[in-house]
């Protein structure tokens, strides 16, 4: 009699142990782990007073109004009186979505002044513990960086963990926009380092900003550092489902759907952050024309198509990158859905070579980063496909067959 191997695969005893451990852990610390993350008591206190506040005895627009009220309204205002509010309302105004970028740079430097100065006052508070005179210490530095001469802040929140977001190149005259969307453990300390500065938010959007002017150098680019989300803390419970990035997606879209001009905007999108850009893909703008996403433990779906977007959906994964053991599946909230590098995704799978792990995309010198400036410069011909044929540059722009993916 032939002898059968009834034994699950080894993919499938990694997808029950992943399981068993989220469940274990949503067991022992409960489901109040998973929480929604409130309004920032800073930014709304800002925006009420803006509520109330008036100029030249007009009542101000409602704060939530849609961001093409908001641009009308700041395009009738003089450049002395966009600067008043940016100065009494500087975290409603820089965190505006509908205000003019610049203005929103001035507010958020006003706001990082008065948050610095608060952490100053904080680093020497007898009432504090020693570690709490260091958190405000390093915190007070990385205020102290972010204002450093001609940086450009898009968005910034002090409070909890801190939400930031920073522009490299002219944002109100690019030809081409591209936004990198980072993962877990992204927060106000660590948008920049100094070691290992490409696993940074910061080091990701200029390596990146470098890469494109390389690749074009004709060309116009602007790279937004994207972490105006709470990112998961770890590899928890939060990790794990789409929580996080529900919230995340909300604000994403809300940016998109504000960026100036007309110009095409990428999304570059990293771990966690992959699963971020593929919540909000279905309400995306058309002007959105590319969304590659790097080292994803899922973008929330089956397939590419279940995104629904009219944007090209990109994918890729090194070899040493530790999240091809995470299981590829979602079950009852837990998991974030199929693998983006398969076959049957359906996206188009882009050479990671050089790239070294889980953080290594954006390193200079590597496929990877080269390929997401070509995509994000819009020279599709020239991006390295995964695979030995050129499947992953068929019917694009620029190509033999050109057309719309």
């Amino acid at each position: 009699m032939t002898s059968f191997d009834t034994s699950p695969p080894l993919n499938v005893w990694r997808a029950l142990l992943a399981l068993a451990v989220v469940f274990v852990m949503l067991a022992t610390t409960g489901w109040t782990a998973v929480r929604s993350h409130r309004g920032s008591a800073a930014v709304q206190a800002s925006l009420s007073a803006w509520e109330h506040g008036r100029l030249h005895g007009h009542r101000l627009p409602d704060p939530e109004a849609s961001s093409a009220r908001l641009t009308r309204f700041f395009a009738s205002l003089t450049a002395r009186d966009g600067t008043r509010l940016a100065h009494r309302y500087p975290l409603a105004v820089g965190n505006m979505n509908g205000a003019p970028v610049r203005l929103r740079y001035q507010a958020n430097r006003e706001a990082l002044r008065q948050a610095r100065a608060d952490e100053l006052a904080r680093m020497h508070d007898a009432r504090l513990s020693p570690a709490g005179q260091q958190d405000a210490g390093r915190r007070m530095h990385r205020y102290t960086a972010l204002l450093g001469q001609g940086r450009q802040i898009l968005a910034f929140d002090p409070e909890g963990s801190g939400r930031v977001a920073e522009v490299f190149g002219d944002l109100q005259r690019a030809d081409r926009v591209s936004v990198v969307v980072p993962g877990v453990d992204t927060d106000l300390l660590s948008f920049q380092k100094s070691y290992r500065p490409y696993s940074a938010p910061v080091g990701m959007a200029k390596s990146l900003y470098r890469a494109e002017r390389t690749a074009r150098p004709g060309t116009r680019t602007a790279v937004i550092a994207w972490a105006d989300y709470t990112a998961p803390s770890g590899l928890g419970v939060d990790a794990a489902t789409a929580m996080r990035a529900e919230e995340g997606a909300v604000r994403l879209n809300a940016l998109l759907h504000a960026l100036p001009g007309r110009s095409p905007v990428a999304l570059f999108c990293h771990s966690y952050g992959s699963v971020v850009c593929g919540v909000a893909a279905r309400s995306m703008p058309q002007r959105v024309s590319d969304v590659a996403v790097a080292a994803s433990p899922g973008m929330r779906v089956r397939d590419a198509a279940q995104l629904r977007t009219s944007a090209r959906v990109w994918a890729m994964r090194d070899a040493t990158d530790w999240i091809q053991d995470v299981p590829y599946l979602e079950l009852g909230g837990l998991g974030h859905g199929a693998d983006p590098v398969s076959s049957a995704f359906g996206a188009r799978v882009l050479s990671a070579h050089g790239a070294v792990g889980h953080a290594g995309y954006f390193e200079p010198g590597t496929d990877s980063l080269t390929n997401f400036a070509e995509i994000g410069v819009g020279a599709y011909d020239a991006v390295r496909c995964a695979r030995d044929d050129d499947g992953c540059r068929a019917d694009l722009p620029g190509t033999a067959k050109a057309g719309r993916a």
